[in-house]
């Protein structure tokens, strides 16, 4: 598994690791304690997982934690989604940027996205399913949504939005999110 650094957001990584493949299939180790150390991360520091199914054109996000934020592992198991994250830490060296990955079930990359960083995807296939590795416990009263077209952020999402729910399609901008956390 190759770990490496996303310029666009400090602190977040991309892991690769190497499916072996076969007429069987393939196999390839998702999670690595070791890789995870090896960038300066605490493995045991994820506490919970959990899986979400998506349809072609399903897009969920952009949400993020208040409080002390939540750091992510995020990996499309099965299918490929069109991921994206944006920097909302106001010291960071970063602020601000957005990146966006493409990831599948095919290569089992796993985005770290830290704390601080709001984080969405859209389904690309027919079915995408996709696994969260969080480091906290999930709060719904830290929960925090931000309006996936807001003009400031530009994301080119590439495909029309078949469906969302009605907690994103209802949220607020991200300067008006960003007036509400500074309070």
């Amino acid at each position: 598994m190759k770990a490496t650094h996303v310029p666009a957001i400090a602190g977040a990584y991309l892991f690769e690791p190497t499916p072996y493949a076969d007429e069987r299939g393939f196999f390839c180790r998702t999670f690595d304690a070791d890789v995870i150390r090896s960038v300066g991360l605490d493995p045991d520091a994820f506490v919970q997982d959990s899986v979400s199914r998506s349809v072609r054109g399903v897009l969920r996000g952009l949400h993020l934690r208040s409080g002390r934020g939540e750091a992510k592992l995020v990996r499309c198991s099965y299918g490929q989604i069109f991921d994206v994250v944006v920097d909302l830490r106001p010291h960071s060296p970063t602020h601000r940027n957005v990146a966006t990955f493409q990831l599948s079930g095919e290569t089992q990359a796993t985005l770290y996205i830290p704390a601080g960083c709001a984080h969405g995807f859209q389904a690309l296939s027919d079915t995408a399913d996709t696994s969260y590795r969080i480091d906290r416990p999930h709060d719904p009263a830290e929960d925090v949504t931000i309006a996936s077209e807001d003009p400031e952020l530009a994301i080119g999402w590439p495909l029309p939005v078949t469906s969302m729910s009605r907690r994103d399609r209802e949220a607020p901008s991200l300067a008006d999110v960003l007036k509400h956390m500074e309070r």
